[in-house]
């Protein structure tokens, strides 16, 4: 049996290719603008706040907090019908941007708006790494203790 299409590949380009190739090393790409400073995601080719062409890579720390997600019972697109439920989401990103993504690694209910989340990456058999976010994990609290 031949299999399907896949719709959770990305079709990379010689524009996007940065992009996958950063995420295939564990690392976030986005756009910052250099004419007005301000950041964007999905990558572009100019800036959709000032349309200045002055745009460049940058990387991302990986942390957001949530905005809004939807759980999702039904999917019948190759391969995510497997994956049911997950929670697809829209995670503002530290830098500004808002992102659409999945939460993983968190019960459905524990998600909450404005949670604190951290970016990883699901990597699938083709060698393609596609960024989703989970609960962020506290950093170390930093101080003296006992005084």
């Amino acid at each position: 049996m031949t299999p399907g299409p896949r719709h959770d590949l990305p079709e990379t380009d010689d524009f996007t290719r940065p992009y996958w190739d950063a995420a295939a090393g564990g690392r976030l790409l986005i756009r910052r603008c250099g004419a007005c400073g301000r950041a964007h995601h999905y990558p572009r080719e100019f800036c959709p706040h000032c349309w200045s062409d002055d745009v460049a890579w940058e990387r991302a720390s990986g942390r957001a907090t949530l905005y809004t997600w939807s759980v999702v019972h039904r999917n019948d697109l190759p391969p995510f019908g497997a994956r049911t439920p997950y929670a697809a989401a829209v995670v503002d990103l530290a830098e500004g941007p808002r992102m659409m993504t999945e939460v993983v690694e968190c019960a459905e209910a524990d998600l909450r708006i404005g949670m604190e989340l951290e970016v990883a990456f699901r990597r699938q058999a083709e060698g393609v790494a596609v960024p989703v976010f989970r609960p962020a994990v506290s950093p170390p609290a930093t101080g003296r203790a006992g005084r």
